[in-house]
């Protein structure tokens, strides 16, 4: 390994983005898998058209390196690039097949369902350099951990259910606090199965998320409080953000299989943002691919909430009650409360949360998140 750095040292390099690392830290780590490196042209359009690999392997979000034109056009097949973060640290190494110019407005209509650059994953899409770098990469450093008690990769995880005992696993995405609609459809799933992984990410999100420490805080007093020690399990999933809607269900799908869960929870308004997606089409989605081709079982819910007169969580497959008993909870409801500086009641979230929610807001001086 210590020849390994000293060869990158001499060699061209390209300076990666958070967002850019994240993707390189989860194909080294087994996280993206089957990818084994950077996408290139034939699958990327294989992808952006049929959500298949041109291998044929299930895979709906391309997963490219962008690269600026003037080095872009440097660069020959063969040749190999050390990826260096922000700060200067070399975390890979690219060996590169092909450099390729994606029609990205191609990309957002078929991957986002929108051309508008109002929403952020075309946005950010939009912004990136226009060539792509392809090629298997070598990763040689892990960015250090956020939270490094919750830190696992693929195989760390599948060891641990293992350890546990788990033969069923079901996963749970979340990059929001968790409301009391998720612990309904968690603990619903975990009636089933052996093992529920909570799995938030950690990555990079929108401006009016809440921040990750706050959020993995108020997930550990849930945990303490109202869950079984021993049929739960915290781990970080360190990616950013696509808010892809529908196609991102999937990608959780298929990343959780690869951290060894054998169930997923799809709920509503899976990865959406805005008005962008229906309700459900997170789960319709799926549809799309045979029985057993993702590796993985989703679990699909409808939107739960607090009804007054069942005096409990229920959902419209238990609830017989009419509209104005019930209190409609969702992570943008959360942060809207949270953003007008409203303490979530307990028909939101559970006290202990809404205490964390409050306190880490008001120490990190965030009095009120963006609207936005």
């Amino acid at each position: 390994m210590e020849e390994i750095f000293s060869q990158s040292e001499n060699l061209n390099s390209m300076v990666l983005t958070p967002w850019m690392l994240s993707d390189l830290e989860l194909i080294g780590i087994g996280g993206f898998a089957p990818l084994t490196g950077f996408m290139g042209s034939a699958d990327w359009q294989a992808v952006v058209e049929d959500m298949h690999l041109a291998t044929g392997e299930p895979w709906p979000i391309p997963i490219t390196l962008p690269v600026a034109k003037q080095q872009a056009l440097q660069l020959h097949e063969g040749e190999r690039v050390a990826l260096r973060g922000e700060d200067g640290q070399v975390y890979g190494i690219l060996t590169v097949q092909e450099v390729f110019q994606p029609d990205l407005r191609y990309e957002a209509a078929r991957v986002y369902r929108t051309t508008e650059d109002k929403h952020p994953g075309v946005a950010r899409l939009y912004a990136r350099p226009p060539y792509c770098l392809a090629g298997p990469i070598h990763l040689l450093r892990q960015r250090p951990a956020l939270f490094p008690k919750f830190n696992f990769t693929p195989a760390q995880t599948k060891e641990e259910f293992a350890n546990r005992g788990w033969r069923t696993v079901v996963g749970f995405q979340t990059r929001n606090p968790v409301h009391r609609a998720h612990e309904y459809i968690q603990k619903s799933a975990l009636e089933t199965v052996d093992g529920l992984l909570l799995h938030p990410l950690v990555g990079e999100t929108k401006l009016d998320d809440i921040p990750a420490a706050i959020r993995m805080e108020s997930y550990q007093v849930l945990l303490k409080h109202y869950y079984p020690a021993s049929r739960v399990m915290l781990a970080t999933y360190p990616a950013a953000m696509r808010y892809a809607g529908p196609r991102e269900a999937v990608l959780h799908a298929l990343v959780r299989r690869n951290y060894g869960c054998t169930h997923f929870v799809v709920g509503r308004d899976h990865a959406g943002v805005g008005n962008y997606y229906g309700p459900y089409d997170a789960q319709d989605i799926f549809s799309n691919f045979a029985p057993g081709e993702l590796g993985i079982q989703p679990m699909f819910y409808e939107n739960s909430f607090y009804c007054e007169r069942c005096d409990g969580m229920a959902s419209e497959k238990t609830c017989p009650h009419a509209s104005q008993y019930r209190h409609i909870l969702s992570g943008t409801k959360v942060r809207e409360m949270l953003s007008q500086g409203i303490r979530p009641s307990s028909k939101f979230t559970r006290p202990e949360v809404a205490d964390v929610l409050m306190a880490g807001l008001a120490e990190q001086g965030v009095s009120e998140l963006p609207t936005k």
